[in-house]
C-alpha cells in the first residue's frame, strides 16, 4: 500500500489522502455526464473526498457534482471555495449558500478562501465562522497562502480555526517543502494538493518517472500520484474526467515507493534548499 491511506483533520475527521478535484469540469454540456460518471466512480473506489469551486465554470462543476453525489451524499467529504471578490462578511455567507444550492445539499464538509482578494481576512473569518455556527459548513480554510499568509490569519481573531490550506504541490513545484508544509504541519492544518499531475503533461513526460513506472509496472501518473501521498499531512486531488483515468489515479494507492525511487525524484526534481514564493495557477 502506499505510505498512508487516510488524512485526519485537527477536530478528528478522518478523510482518504486521495481524492477528485473537479477544475475544468462543468464547462461543456456535452461532458457532464460522463464527469459525473467519473466521480461517482471514485466514490464507488473509496474516493470520497470531492473538490470543486463556485468559480469553475461559473457554478457549473458544483452542478456536475451536485449530479454525481445525488443520493450518496453521506458518503462524500465535500469542499467548495468562496471566491475572493465574495468573501466577504455576508458575501462569504451568501456565496455558501449558492454553493449549498447548486450542490444540492444542507452543508459543506470544508468551505475555503480560493485566494487572497480585497476583502480583510477578519471579514472571511467572521463570515465563515457565522457559517460554522449556523451548521452550514463544518469546518473552513484557505487556498493559496503562503507562511506569510498563514501568520497574519493566525492573527485574526478565529484565524486559528483555519483547518486547511489548498496549494499546489507536485513534483515540479515543491518549493512548500521547505517551509509552508512544516508550518501547517506544526500548526495542524491539513495540506491540500492541487495539481498533483502538473499542468499539460510535461511533468508526465518526464524520464525519471517512466523508469519509475516501468520497475514497479505501473503508469507516471501514479508514481507522480504516489509522491504526493507520502506526506503524513496531505490530502491530493488530481481530477479524472473519465472513468479511465479514474481507474489509473486511484491504483496510486497501491504504489510505495521505496529508497531508491524517491532518490531518483529528488535527483531529477530537486526538493528546496531555501524559500521560494508559493506557486498558483
Amino acid at each position: 500500500m502506499a505510505d498512508r491511506a487516510t488524512v485526519r483533520f485537527r477536530d478528528g475527521a478522518e478523510v482518504p489522502s486521495l481524492g477528485q478535484g473537479t477544475w475544468m469540469m462543468g464547462e461543456r454540456s456535452s461532458n457532464r455526464a460522463t464527469e459525473a460518471d467519473a466521480l461517482r466512480a471514485g466514490l464507488d473506489l473509496g474516493l470520497t473526498v470531492i473538490d470543486t469551486a463556485e468559480i469553475y465554470a461559473d457554478g457549473g462543476s458544483e452542478e456536475v457534482v451536485a449530479n454525481a453525489i445525488e443520493g450518496r451524499r453521506d458518503e462524500v467529504f465535500l469542499v467548495s471555495k468562496v471566491a475572493p471578490s465574495n468573501a466577504s462578511h455576508a458575501g462569504t455567507r451568501a456565496a455558501c449558500e449558492a454553493s449549498l444550492s447548486r450542490l444540492g445539499t444542507d452543508r459543506l464538509d470544508l468551505y475555503l478562501l480560493h485566494w487572497r482578494g480585497r476583502h480583510p481576512l477578519a471579514e472571511t473569518v467572521a463570515g465563515m465562522n457565522d457559517l460554522m455556527e449556523t451548521g452550514r459548513i463544518r469546518r473552513w480554510g484557505v487556498s493559496n497562502f503562503d507562511v506569510d499568509d498563514m501568520e497574519e490569519l493566525w492573527r485574526v481573531p478565529g484565524g486559528d480555526q483555519c483547518a486547511a490550506n489548498q496549494i499546489l504541490y507536485n513534483l515540479d513545484s515543491r518549493g512548500p517543502e521547505f517551509d509552508l508544509l512544516p508550518w501547517l504541519d506544526r500548526h495542524g492544518v491539513v495540506a491540500i494538493a492541487y495539481s498533483p499531475l502538473g499542468q499539460g503533461g510535461e511533468l508526465l513526460r518526464h524520464p525519471a518517472l517512466g523508469e519509475i513506472a516501468a520497475r514497479h509496472n505501473a503508469t507516471a501518473a501514479q508514481v507522480a500520484l504516489a509522491f504526493s501521498l507520502i506526506r503524513p499531512n496531505v490530502l491530493s486531488i488530481p481530477k479524472a474526467a473519465t472513468c479511465r483515468h479514474l481507474d489509473d489515479n486511484a491504483a496510486a494507492r497501491d504504489l510505495r515507493l521505496d529508497e531508491q525511487d524517491r532518490a531518483a525524484l529528488d535527483r531529477a526534481f530537486p526538493p528546496p534548499t531555501k524559500k521560494r514564493a508559493l506557486e498558483m495557477i
